[in-house]
């Protein structure tokens, strides 16, 4: 007889020992939705008149761009998921990968990031719909937005699964309207370029070195979410195999997304140059499909950032401070770890998570939060993509695929690197500062005695 998927999973867990308390309820379906409302599949609606005026009206390459930079980080996460099918994500990928002082600093990276994630969302939301509904203090919808979202994500992982399903079919419902608008406006009615044109995806007389950096600076930034789905490793079925397909899917389905999306926007509205920067999709939204359409985009980015994009980010970070808690890497580990015994969710993490966001989203310039977000993500992809030769190569002694476990994972680093000579000074000196934060605390609690983490 043999065993089912969860039992098998479970098992694993069991060996490297940990113990089975999450909720295992999750297949292939539930992780691709989550990975997609992380990072919005209208996520192009917010910036693309920044992102039209910075690369010349070639928005749709930009995409493109981001998504081959970012692909070959995606395929390192795919092969260490499969490898490692625990909670966590880069924090337990490097860990086993390299060694747990280098998975601290990984996990403590990342941590820049997810930690800051949702307040970042708020904020933004709550400016939107400011301008929607002006008299309301902006505490108020980040408030609302917060306790919705804390509650779905304590009440259990089926539930924030039914929840995203709900939200992805309204972006997904919004974005096709929009389609079958501006491919009428264009194609039916003779607006915008009056037709098909290369323009937005090429123009050779504006390629260069420099748009590259820029467009690949602008664009991996959009996709930072695809490693997410990592963190669910312990509530999915079938972690091996679902996690990294997961991970590869979301970024491959987004990035087409993305590319027809903005192309139909280029082609509906050409003249990028009159665009806001801050509206200029809603203005073309406006264009193609009138009132209704500019306000049905902002409500539905509106819900798609602050309630789905939040809640998968908020699930997310309290994963990854389960697993350092359980590990016994941070301070009150014990209590971060602590998981929920009615709902099985690590209760506490996901309310100082909440606690937190309210805190930096009143108190934090969103500028400072955002060069740290950036900051951190990156530092914690260039470990993971060492984390690949280092693990086979050198640890295991597998010499057979020199492709797959050094090629694709050096590409992956040196990507990532490049993406970093796009930074400005105050990024690096406030995400080194979180950097230096981190290497002291790993070194401190080394020499303390007080573990990082068992050894592999």
């Amino acid at each position: 007889m043999h065993a089912s998927p969860n039992d098998s999973a479970s098992a694993e867990l069991d060996a490297a020992g940990y113990t089975q308390q999450l909720d295992r309820r999750l297949k292939l379906r539930h992780l691709l939705v989550y990975g997609m409302v992380f990072i919005v599949p209208i996520a192009p609606v917010a910036v693309y008149g920044f992102v039209a005026h910075a690369s010349q009206g070639m928005v749709p390459l930009v995409y493109l761009v981001g998504m081959v930079a970012m692909f070959f980080t995606a395929l390192s996460y795919k092969q260490l998921s499969a490898e490692f099918p625990f909670a966590g994500s880069v924090y337990a990928y490097v860990r086993r990968g390299i060694n747990p002082f280098v998975g601290f600093i990984a996990g403590w990276m990342i941590l820049a990031d997810y930690l800051l994630v949702p307040a970042v969302i708020y904020i933004f939301v709550s400016n939107w719909i400011g301008g929607l509904v002006p008299g309301v203090p902006h505490w108020v919808w980040i408030v609302a937005l917060l306790a919705i979202n804390t509650a779905i994500n304590v009440l259990g992982v089926r539930l924030q699964s039914r929840a995203h399903f709900v939200l992805l079919a309204l972006e997904l419902i919004a974005l096709a309207l929009f389609v079958v608008l501006a491919i009428r406006f264009v194609f039916v009615l003779g607006h915008g370029t009056g037709g098909f044109s290369w323009a937005p995806l090429y123009q050779p007389g504006h390629l260069s070195w420099g748009f590259i950096a820029t467009a690949t600076t602008i664009a991996a930034l959009s996709f930072l979410g695809f490693d997410a789905i990592s963190t669910l490793a312990e509530e999915s079925r079938e972690p091996r195999r679902d996690v990294g397909t997961a991970t590869v899917l979301t970024l491959v389905i987004l990035g087409a997304l993305f590319v027809l999306q903005t192309w139909l926007a280029a082609l509906a509205h050409p003249d990028y140059a009159n665009l806001d920067d801050n509206l200029g999709f809603f203005q073309i939204a406006r264009d193609v499909g009138g009132t209704a359409l500019f306000v049905l985009f902002i409500v539905v980015k509106a819900l798609a950032t602050g309630v789905a994009s939040a809640l998968a980010s908020q699930s997310a970070i309290s994963r990854i401070l389960f697993a350092m808690g359980r590990d016994r890497a941070l301070p009150f580990g014990g209590f971060l770890a602590k998981v929920d015994a009615r709902f099985k969710t690590p209760a506490n993490a996901i309310a100082f998570v909440a606690v937190l966001s309210l805190v930096l989203s009143l108190s934090v310039p969103i500028v400072v939060l955002l060069q740290l977000v950036n900051f951190g993500a990156l530092t914690s992809f260039l470990l993971l993509n060492l984390s690949v030769p280092a693990y086979f190569w050198m640890r295991r002694g597998q010499r057979t695929r020199p492709f797959r476990h050094i090629v694709m994972p050096l590409c992956g680093f040196a990507i990532v690197g490049f993406i970093f000579t796009g930074f400005d000074r105050t990024t690096f000196l406030f995400g080194g500062a979180w950097l230096i934060a981190g290497l002291l605390m790993a070194t401190l609690r080394r020499q303390s005695s007080l573990p990082l983490g068992a050894s592999p």
